[in-house]
């Protein structure tokens, strides 16, 4: 099976991290693509700051270097384990850098990959290498994960902060430090501005496969509620296109038949790169966006590159990995007794929804608040 272009980013990551420095034919060797794909992925990595280029060859950022323990007066290390480097947790590294080198912390990176087995001994790496307190993004993928690879997170022995996660209410992890998103707010927003145009009840195109994509239908149900609209047809599970093709046709199928039967004129897409290829089906099948479909997509990483700039809901990635690192240097800096008797903060941010044309709004390629 062919890997998507953010699993082999996350891979390269990878294998550039375990040596510091590799050239690109090895890199396309171990990948097994070309070494024009390798230069297209390094280019588009380098320009993220993930990753540094010296003629011909790939280096892991000095900053991101793997520091020793603090000896006397030097800057606080910060561990951080994320599911990925690329699309969606990108922003959310590069927002708790930012804090971290304003605060004159450093920050030591992990990725799982999405492999949620493999979390606790990322973060003992962490530990090994001098952090001094976490920030933790577990690969979690569906509940089961959740229930299964989160006690350990409870045992950690330095501070740590949640990243973009929900763990089960009432259990022990829900007493830690957090901060994520509001993707049932951000659902809510999508679906009040299509209702605000005039359409009935949209339909919800997702994905089942990660911890967001259950937020946004766990949101459209309750965004259902809210507004007072009827329950539509079951949504559509979304896959993807590179990956399970048969699954995708199946889903574009069945919006183009509630779109053709008059059952829905509006849908909202998790995720962005779903929602553009789902336009570029629909268009193949005979029917155009806006004009037939308004649509809506969820994440806002890539919407406004599409041929018509998609409305997109747009969590504070940023800001979620900024406002972590922030709490998380407070905690470490705040003394014992302070952190003893300060209470534990679950700091949620409410994403915004970008217009733009894909709605027939009159967006065009400008950001609105809404």
């Amino acid at each position: 099976m062919r890997a998507s272009a953010a699993q082999r980013h996350d891979r390269l990551l990878e294998l550039v991290r375990e040596r510091g420095t590799a050239r690109v034919a090895d890199l396309a060797d171990r990948l097994g693509v070309s070494a024009v794909t390798v230069r297209r992925d390094v280019e588009a990595l380098a320009e993220r700051g993930l990753l540094d280029r010296v003629h011909g060859s790939v280096s892991w950022p000095e900053r991101h270097a793997l520091p020793q323990k603090r000896a006397g007066g030097g800057g606080l290390v910060l561990g951080m384990l994320a599911p990925s480097a690329t699309y969606y947790f990108a922003e959310v590294i590069r927002g708790a850098s930012e804090a971290a080198e304003r605060a004159g912390a450093r920050i030591v990176l992990r990725i799982s990959d999405y492999r949620p087995a493999e979390d606790r001994a990322r973060t003992e790496g962490l530990l090994e290498a001098g952090a001094e307190g976490l920030l933790v993004a577990p690969g979690w993928c569906g509940p089961e994960d959740t229930a299964t690879h989160s006690d350990w997170i409870t045992e950690l022995p330095v501070p740590s902060v949640l990243l973009e996660r929900l763990p089960v209410p009432g259990s022990a992890l829900d007493e830690l430090d957090r901060v994520s998103s509001d993707h049932r707010h951000g659902a809510l927003l999508a679906l009040r501005h299509l209702v605000g145009l005039g359409h009935g009840t949209p339909l919800l195109v997702a994905r089942a496969d990660s911890p967001t994509a259950l937020a946004v239908r766990s949101g459209y149900g309750e965004a259902l509620g809210a507004l007072g609209l009827r329950a539509p047809a079951p949504v559509i599970d979304s896959v993807p296109a590179e990956q399970d093709p048969e699954g995708f046709e199946a889903a574009a199928q069945a919006l183009r038949a509630a779109v053709v039967s008059g059952e829905a004129t509006a849908a909202l897409v998790h995720n962005d790169v779903d929602a553009i290829q789902m336009v570029q089906r629909l268009a193949e099948l005979g029917l155009r966006v806006p004009e037939d479909l308004a649509l809506i997509a969820y994440d806002d990483e890539v919407a406004a590159l599409a041929g018509t700039p998609l409305t997109a809901v747009a969590p504070p990635k940023r800001h979620v990995g900024r406002q972590a690192a922030m709490l998380l240097f407070e905690r470490l800096t705040g003394g014992a007794a302070q952190a003893a008797d300060e209470p534990r903060r679950h700091v949620t941010l409410l994403p915004r929804l970008n217009v733009r044309s894909s709605c027939g709004a009159g967006g065009g390629s400008g950001d609105v608040q809404a």
